[in-house]
């Protein structure tokens, strides 16, 4: 059905769709026999895919990722339709309108996506006001966070600090986001030292709210899939170090190599979709050999399939993300992912999900 539907909507300017989307299931999370309707066409729930992280319980290992709630107006719609967490954002301390329009391109040849859209969100204090009810969300809730466009990097941390503070009372987990090619020079801070002062600054802003009481959540980093192996080691390294929670890979890439051909190809922004699929598994599988034993790791790209997100879990990563994939495919990916991972797990004698987590990169 959705294919039938998707050949209209993609007539449309792809942000309109997405603008009409997010207003849909606003409706419809506000009536409790709509949500009901959701969870009975759209959630599959099965012990052998509840994956335990953080002391956080996810009911499955299929989440949303950031870019598509981005001021946290619609997760408990989004939990209806089957995932097993969501991530909002990116969220900067004051809201910002992002890059001019357009800024949203659709590559169907490709099953790709190029977005410029530039951290724009309503900012900080709206989200925590969506967010009041997150633990009412039936599953766990992440917050990205970035900085606005017009803080310089010599003061990045503050922004991000300002976004803990406004926010920490309103997440399950939290993710540091500077891996996004969309605001200029923000890669800069995927540098080694200027990373350790930024999650320095962002894990003592985390330590004095926790010392008035707040309860302590993790806090995760987003990488960018564009940089050469040697940095990347450095950087998670750092990360780790420092004391992050997890290592979410990857962000959309620059690289074009694989839509060249395609006239929308020298759109500035991140490229995202199937294109990226075996790049990020690639780093998903390199960043679980290097830190997969003190920190889980987070496989996003080019997730279309069961088949796509068990590649991931199989490489090292014990949660996975879509977002490209469900403009795609639609509402059900996630029911059709779960019903396919167990397919998998039955296939390979597995009990449950998380031991096939890394069987590829051991």
């Amino acid at each position: 059905m959705y294919q039938l539907v998707r050949k209209f909507l993609f007539q449309m300017d792809a942000e309109e769709v997405h603008e009409k989307t997010v207003h849909l299931l606003k409706v419809a999370e506000k009536s409790a026999s709509g949500k009901s309707l959701l969870k009975m066409m759209y959630q599959v729930r099965d012990e052998r895919l509840e994956t335990k992280l953080w002391g956080i319980t996810f009911p499955n290992p299929v989440g949303l990722a950031a870019g598509f709630d981005k001021n946290a107006e619609v997760y408990h719609a989004l939990a209806a339709l089957g995932f097993g967490f969501v991530e909002v954002g990116t969220i900067t301390p004051q809201g910002q309108p992002g890059n001019p329009k357009p800024r949203l391109f659709r590559l169907v040849e490709h099953g790709a996506i190029i977005n410029r859209m530039g951290f724009n969100n309503l900012g900080a204090y709206l989200a925590s006001q969506n967010l009041i009810d997150y633990a009412y969300a039936d599953i766990p809730i992440g917050i990205n966070i970035g900085k606005n466009k017009i803080t310089p990097n010599e003061h990045a941390a503050s922004d991000y600090s300002k976004c803990l503070d406004m926010l920490y009372s309103y997440g399950h987990y939290f993710v540091i986001n500077v891996s996004s090619p969309n605001t200029p020079n923000l890669r800069d801070l995927q540098e080694t030292e200027s990373l350790r002062s930024l999650i320095r600054a962002v894990k003592d802003k985390a330590s004095e709210l926790e010392s008035r009481g707040a309860k302590a959540k993790p806090i995760l980093l987003k990488v960018a899939p564009d940089m050469a192996d040697e940095q990347m080691r450095d950087v998670v390294q750092a990360a780790v170090a420092e004391g992050i929670s997890g290592i979410i890979a990857t962000n959309t890439t620059l690289s074009r190599e694989p839509v060249q051909d395609h006239p929308r190809a020298n759109e500035a922004g991140g490229l995202s979709g199937k294109p990226l699929e075996a790049r990020a598994t690639a780093w998903v599988k390199e960043i679980y050999q290097e830190v997969g034993d003190k920190v889980p790791v987070i496989g996003v790209g080019g997730i279309f399939t069961g088949e796509d997100a068990y590649r991931k879990i199989r490489a090292g990563a014990s949660l996975v993300q879509v977002y490209s994939g469900m403009a795609y495919q639609g509402p059900g990916i996630v029911k059709m992912i779960n019903k396919q991972l167990l397919q998998f797990l039955k296939r390979d004698g597995f009990s449950h999900i998380s031991e096939a987590v890394g069987v590829d990169a051991r």
